[in-house]
């Protein structure tokens, strides 16, 4: 199993986790998008830049209804012909832009199979409908997905531990964020409870996490305006240590290439 971005943060999200063949599907494979927040057309060009020819998509998962998540989603998806799972309650906020799609709906803890791929939804804080984030397996290695959350739950905890690889967000640093230009009330929503990670709880995270088979950890969902790379990389240094070489992370241009997990 490996996973690759397209782009990570405010202007637009999408991963591509990608299974190879089983033994008993010589010809198979199968690679799902989770989220896509591009233009049709940027999309399928970040997709061909990851050598990955758009048609090949078995289906796209959807965290929330958020514009950076969703905002290709359903164009793509109609324009492959290939179904979208999402939980209900983001399918009642943007029902109106799904005709003619095949919708597939999920629930936490409800494991969705997907050709060589498993993915096991679970929910999130954060302000919107019905958000949900995913554990992706292909039977031998496991990737946990962390972006859109405002804070630490023993839920999260407990669905993201022994994972091989995790996306973590980690989107802002708390001092930067407040002396940054952003009006007070969009100050509060990002900080909050129901907002994004910022560095210190995405290590925080981290920290509780049974880590036993961790080898790869990418922060994700960085703030141009109130995070660096290198700051996210600090974070999760804190507690993996700096000889840890396993620390990448995802930018909004280039996401980050393909990664084993």
């Amino acid at each position: 199993m490996k996973f690759a971005s397209l782009g990570s943060g405010s202007e637009g999200n999408a991963l591509l986790i990608s299974a190879a063949a089983g033994s008993d599907r010589p010809n198979a494979g199968t690679t799902v998008m989770l989220d896509c927040g591009f233009a049709l057309r940027e999309t399928e060009r970040r997709m061909l830049r990851a050598g990955i020819d758009p048609s090949d998509i078995s289906a796209i998962v959807v965290t929330h209804e958020h514009s950076d998540h969703v905002s290709g989603v359903f164009k793509f998806a109609r324009r492959y012909r290939i179904p979208v799972w999402l939980s209900y309650g983001t399918y009642q906020a943007i029902a109106d832009h799904a005709a003619d799609v095949d919708i597939q709906l999920c629930a936490d803890g409800q494991k969705i199979a997907i050709g060589e791929l498993e993915l096991t939804p679970y929910t999130v804080p954060h302000d919107a409908r019905e958000p949900i984030q995913y554990i992706a397996s292909d039977g031998d290695r496991r990737l946990g997905v962390l972006t859109d959350a405002g804070q630490s739950t023993s839920h999260m905890i407990q669905a993201l531990g022994a994972c091989d690889s995790l996306l973590l967000e980690c989107n802002h640093d708390r001092a930067m964020l407040e002396n940054s230009s952003y009006p007070a009330f969009l100050k509060r929503r990002i900080g909050g409870a129901y907002g994004h990670l910022a560095n210190e709880t995405s290590a925080e995270i981290l920290q509780l996490l049974d880590k036993s088979r961790l080898k790869h950890v990418v922060g994700a969902h960085l703030s141009r305006q109130n995070n660096t790379p290198e700051l996210a990389r600090a974070a999760l240094e804190s507690i993996l240590g700096s000889s840890f070489g396993g620390i990448d992370i995802a930018c909004q241009d280039e996401g980050f290439g393909w990664l084993d997990v």
